[in-house]
């Protein structure tokens, strides 16, 4: 008995650790789609390739979150407990939508109000209707290695353009990236697949 217990936890830590993992939304920066409270299930091993328009779940250290006090060792162990359980997200952990991969040109927003993507202005049926794709100008080209991630609910997002100007300018680094939300987990009524959405480009 208690050895089959013990083969049951084995793997769903292998399972977890390098398969799938869950996580909770804790804020409204990527709402239409995901809502505070829904807990998503993350391939670890991502989509690749990458693409525009696409989810990720990263570790902000060292771009989102460049300094971070450590909290005493017993909120370290009971904040991992949570999180691996999916009962609480990680103060370090982010879910974004690529806007930008390596080599692109990122501006917005100019003539017409339009971000646009190496010139061409692009599409994004992900955000609320009446959403303006920035209130924030930026005029950036993505190093190699790195991608340039927005919020879908702009107006209140923590993403890249809250690090312009500041070392690394926003970019986030692809080795940092844990992982793609492949469905939603809970709640009941919310459960099912989640979509992969590719950046399209619109004339004019």
């Amino acid at each position: 008995m208690l050895v089959g217990v013990l083969a049951v936890v084995l793997a769903t830590c292998l399972l977890r650790a390098f398969v799938l993992e869950v996580y909770t939304i804790p804020s409204a920066s990527m709402e239409p789609g995901l809502v505070p409270g829904d807990r998503i299930a993350v391939a670890r091993v991502g989509v690749q390739p990458y693409r525009r328009g696409d989810v990720v779940v990263f570790d902000g250290r060292g771009s989102l979150d460049p300094y971070r006090s450590s909290a005493p060792a017993w909120q370290q162990a009971l904040a991992a407990a949570g999180q691996f359980l999916g009962l609480v997200g990680s103060p370090t952990v982010h879910v974004k939508r690529i806007v930008g991969l390596p080599g692109d040109h990122v501006t917005c927003c100019g003539t017409g109000r339009r971000l646009t993507v190496n010139g061409r202005p692009v599409t994004e049926a992900y955000l609320a209707p009446g959403t303006a794709p920035s209130t924030t100008r930026f005029d950036v080209v993505v190093p190699d290695g790195s991608v340039w991630l927005l919020g879908d609910n702009r107006g209140d997002s923590f993403d890249s353009r809250a690090l312009l100007g500041a070392p690394g300018g926003g970019m986030v680094p692809m080795d940092r990236i844990i992982g793609t939300p492949v469905a939603r987990v809970w709640p009941l009524n919310r459960v099912g697949a989640l979509d992969r959405i590719q950046l399209g480009s619109s004339p004019g």
